[in-house]
This record gives C-alpha cells, sequence and structure tokens, in this order.
C-alpha cells in the first residue's frame, strides 16, 4: 500500500517509515500541511497518518478540508491527546480512527490493515478466488496446495491489482504504487515483477493480461 505520512516530529517519522516499509509499504512523508496537501494533489493514498499539531496548522482543519472535498482517503489520526472529547472531535470529522502518542508500531500496523478492511469491506485479511488464497498479513500466496511467500514488491503488486480488478494499470501507476519519490526507478522494473508474479498465479484462474501501449489489467476466469 502507499501511505502518506503527515508529522512533523522527524525521530518518530523516520521510526514510523522504517516500519512500514519493513512491511513493504511505500510511504511518502510531509512534515507539515502544506506539503501534504501538495503530496495529494499528485499521488493517490491507500491511508493518511495525520499528526495534530502541525507547524503550519491544526492537522483537524487538513481533515474537515480534505472530507469537505470528497476525499474519503482513510485517515488515522496521531495524537498525544487523551481527552475523550478530542478523540470524539477527529472522529465525527471524518478521521477511520486515532492513536494516542505514544504508540506502540505493532498498535499501529494492526490498526492500518483493520481500517484497510473496513474500507474494503471485508473482516479478513485473507482474499479467496477459486482455488487462490491471498494472505497479504502472511505475503503468502497459495494456489492448490502450493504456498508461495512473496517478496514485498510482488506482494504489493498483487495488492494493487486485486484491488483494480478488470481496469487497466499502467506502467506509470505501477511504478507509484510500488515506489516512493526517492527510489529511481525505470517502468521496465514493472516488467520484472509482473513476471515473476504471473508465475506464481500459474495454476489460478486469476492471470494478467497484457494490454498493449496501456499496461496490464488482472483477469478472473
Amino acid at each position: 500500500m502507499r501511505f502518506l505520512l503527515i508529522e512533523d516530529n522527524a525521530k518518530l517519522a523516520s521510526a514510523v517509515i522504517e516500519r512500514l516499509t519493513l512491511d513493504g509499504h511505500v510511504v511518502d512523508h510531509g512534515p507539515d500541511i502544506g506539503s501534504g496537501r501538495d503530496f495529494i494533489a499528485t499521488t493517490e493514498y491507500d491511508l493518511i497518518l495525520l499528526d495534530i499539531m502541525l507547524p503550519d496548522g491544526d492537522g483537524r482543519s487538513f481533515l474537515e478540508a480534505q472530507r469537505r472535498l470528497r476525499d474519503e482517503t482513510p485517515v488515522i489520526v496521531m495524537t498525544a491527546r487523551s481527552e475523550v472529547s478530542d478523540r470524539v472531535t477527529v472522529l465525527d470529522l471524518g478521521a477511520d480512527d486515532y492513536l494516542t502518542k505514544p504508540f506502540d508500531f505493532s498498535e499501529l500496523e494492526a490498526r492500518c490493515r483493520a481500517v484497510l478492511r473496513r474500507r474494503g469491506g471485508s473482516v479478513t485479511n485473507q482474499r479467496r478466488i477459486g482455488n487462490l488464497t491471498f494472505d497479504p498479513q502472511a505475503g503468502t500466496l497459495t494456489v492448490g496446495d502450493r504456498t508461495t511467500t512473496l517478496r514485498a514488491k510482488e506482494l504489493r503488486l498483487l495488492e494493487a491489482f486485486l484491488g483494480a480488478q478488470d481496469q487497466i494499470l499502467s506502467k506509470a501507476k505501477l511504478v507509484d504504487r510500488l515506489f516512493s519519490y526517492d527510489e529511481d526507478v525505470s517502468e521496465n522494473a514493472i516488467e520484472v515483477y509482473v513476471g515473476r508474479l504471473r508465475k506464481h498465479l500459474e495454476g489460478s484462474p486469476v492471470s494478467i493480461v497484457t494490454m498493449r501501449g496501456l499496461g496490464y489489467r488482472l483477469q478472473v476466469s
């Protein structure tokens, strides 16, 4: 998944980015509301992690403005305020969840998974299609009686296709989903990952079809 972290505490931001990156996620970081808006203007995110007290304003006003613009990107608010009234306020403004600082990173990961499951209309992390079972939390893909542990980029690529079933995803779009802004990669790298993923999907009803000149589309037979 691609996350946007809006947090001005450099030490905390670095720790969050390191933890989520180890899980295979792509994380862009903005230290203030202005940079957060710049990121959102050019990139589509699966989840936003939002601090409240920021150098150029209040994260709650940012959240309220995004919801007013009909931006339904899931938002988890990270706040040092523990009062019930503060938590109620951010939820009423449109936050999907909140975390009180300091927090344990395992809780952060669990809350991210829970929010994404709810937005996807699922109560479990697993996805089943015929004889295929995909477990993003375990990082495994099972086809029949064959189980493969996916590499991080393969896992995120499959998530991208499953989240856009029957839609055409261009190479540029997939680069945007798999790599952060500071990673210098070419679109040819996508061909390599697609080739690997196709091998893992052999024997299942799921295939990745090349749409010449356009990109790729996930197809279920």
